[in-house]
């Protein structure tokens, strides 16, 4: 897994960039390469001070050696001669497929697709510098000039937009919408100049580390810039702070307004509604189930009485009064023996045995 995209990088490598020394065709739309798959969006990283005056600013790419892309880390680099200035290479959609179109040295900056590559190149045109009776000066707004000692340095702002679109290529499906000038199309009629020896052997560095791939880095090279072409180590190098949008976000965007539509008809609720509607349906039912339930309730009560008015009846026939009256009806009977006593004393006083008789 890690032995194959090593091995392919060394032959991808060189013909993505071209030859040393060959020419680059009018306007920089020398292709050098195709891919079936878009590039990674770039990285957002700082830019590395001048190491030394007279170097001009070359930033990072993505490239492809037919299996996957590797990242060509930014660098400084010394121009093939006074007066000439870097155009960017870019990828295009076309066709079906991405096409990298080769950077080129000419006296002005043509097109480079529109993409924003920072430090002075912002889509159009290069306000890092310029050059003024064979001396390049830099703009210290957009340029990293450090601790040196130079003079021929300006400052002049540069409006940044601050939503930045990191889109590595132009054209096609969530690509930069971007058409060359007529200043841009002028360049391309101009004399240029391919990439210097010190760019090659940056990117052939570049294709020979495995950190610089896409699927070690995930879009955010350990090495997205470099003080020195071909210098991957020490205080030189700089990280990339962050990865850049992928353009799959973008796509994921209008896949978000997609599940809005579903989250509004949740807010609409219409069968909430519907649903709170019905249960009160339901309990209007119940207010007519109980008075179809009423008349059951109402039999049961009359017939309820009717038992119960049933079962008193017989209770007063049983006379259990009438037997306890009855039962005083002895007590008179009782009255005969208080007589008898009284009679007693009469038949026994008098008698031999017996007390007197009072009078």
């Amino acid at each position: 897994m890690q032995v194959a995209p090593v091995f392919a990088q060394a032959a991808g490598c060189p013909p993505v960039q071209g030859d040393l020394g060959a020419p680059a065709t009018t306007g920089g739309a020398d292709v050098a390469v195709y891919a079936d798959e878009a590039p990674p969006p770039l990285p957002d990283y700082d830019q590395p001070p001048i190491p030394a005056d007279g170097d001009m600013w070359t930033p990072g790419y993505w490239s492809w050696n037919g299996y996957e892309y590797f990242w060509v880390p930014g660098t400084w680099v010394e121009p093939p001669q006074p007066g000439f200035l870097w155009t960017p290479g870019y990828w295009a959609f076309f066709g079906g497929v991405y096409a990298f179109h080769r950077g080129y040295w000419g006296e002005h900056v043509g097109f480079y697709g529109g993409v924003y590559y920072g430090f002075g190149y912002g889509g159009v045109g290069y306000e890092g510098g310029h050059w003024d009776n064979g001396r390049f000066f830099y703009n210290r707004s957009v340029t990293n000039v450090g601790r040196i000692d130079i003079v021929n340095v300006y400052n002049q702002p540069v409006t940044i937009n601050e939503t930045i679109n990191r889109v590595s290529f132009n054209g096609g499906p969530n690509g930069v919408d971007a058409k060359p000038t007529a200043a841009e199309l002028a360049a391309a009629n101009e004399k240029h100049l391919a990439m210097t020896s010190d760019q090659l052997h940056n990117a052939r560095v570049a294709g020979r580390t495995e950190s610089a791939f896409v699927s070690a880095n995930k879009g955010k090279p350990r090495i997205a810039a470099t003080a020195r072409p071909g210098e991957f180590k020490g205080e030189a190098v700089v990280p990339a702070k962050a990865a850049g949008a992928t353009p799959e976000s973008t796509k994921t965007k209008p896949e978000n307004k997609l599940e809005q539509p579903k989250v509004e008809p949740t807010k609409v609720e219409p069968t909430p509604v519907e649903t709170k509607t019905t249960p009160e349906n339901k309990l209007e039912r119940p207010k007519v189930e109980p008075t179809k339930g009423e008349t059951p309730k109402s039999e049961p009560t009359k017939a309820a009485p009717e038992m119960k008015l049933d079962r008193p009846t017989p209770e007063p026939t049983k006379a259990a009064p009438e037997r306890k009256i009855e039962q005083p009806r002895p007590e008179p009977t009782r009255s005969p023996p208080n007589a008898a006593p009284r009679g007693k004393p009469q038949a026994a006083c008098g008698h031999p045995g017996e007390p007197r008789c009072p009078k």
